[in-house]
């Protein structure tokens, strides 16, 4: 059996052995780097199945490693952050995360979120070949392409399986808990935030109008465009 590979790329030294301990008790194959670069060239070589990705790393920061290894093929990135700042966040998240935790977190909850995330990528149905409009915008699930005219707008795997969830039952009023089964997996009622913030990402790609929020309740795509 096929054992996941999880590359640890955190500069505090303390916490990377205690996560790296964690997911090895979990039957996780770990590599561990302790800055950018490091990390970048430990990706490239060992082809990681996900990667955990501290923001605040020597030589360059957690963003710019999401950048490179995102170019080179996508993979899960679950960004770690000691700041709770939505900045970070947010271009984490429009880079190519598809999550992020900020420390200090439950070691059982980051175990949780990468067994999820790994399902999420072997599990999520092809979509069908036929495209169809929302808004004024055109979803094409078997590129997985999404274009405003002819300019195609890109969009990270996980943003663009969120809008596809939604696109695909306009009007439909989704919770955050049903979005975080359906689009990323999680079943244990964490990552509220992480939908917030795609939403957000999403919106500002796409324009503000497309998804509507239902206060106290979740998300939907508008039935009739805008």
């Amino acid at each position: 059996m096929e054992f996941p590979t999880i590359a640890v790329i955190e500069d505090e030294s303390i916490i990377a052995a205690a996560v790296a301990a964690r997911l090895r008790r979990e039957g996780f194959r770990v590599e561990v780097a302790p800055d950018g670069p490091t990390g970048v060239e430990l990706c490239e070589r060992t082809r990681p199945d996900l990667v955990v990705l501290d923001v605040m790393l020597p030589g360059f920061d957690g963003l710019e490693v999401c950048r490179r290894i995102q170019r080179e093929r996508p993979v899960p990135v679950l960004m770690l952050t000691a700041r709770d700042s939505e900045t970070d966040m947010l271009v984490g998240l429009g880079i190519g995360a598809d999550d992020y935790m900020t420390k200090p977190f439950s070691p059982r909850e980051l175990v949780a979120r990468v067994r999820a995330l790994l399902r999420r990528v072997r599990k999520f149905p092809s979509p069908p070949d036929t495209t169809f409009r929302v808004g004024n915008l055109e979803v094409d699930p078997a590129r997985r392409q999404v274009r405003r005219e002819e300019e195609v707008i890109h969009l990270t795997p996980i943003e663009f399986e969120l809008l596809y969830t939604l696109a695909a039952r306009p009007g439909v009023v989704f919770t955050r808990e049903q979005l975080l089964s359906e689009v990323w997996g999680y079943r244990e009622g964490f990552g509220g935030r992480t939908v917030d913030s795609h939403v957000g990402a999403l919106r500002r790609k796409l324009g503000p109008d497309l998804l509507r929020t239902v206060h106290g309740v979740g998300y939907a795509v508008e039935a009739g465009g805008y």
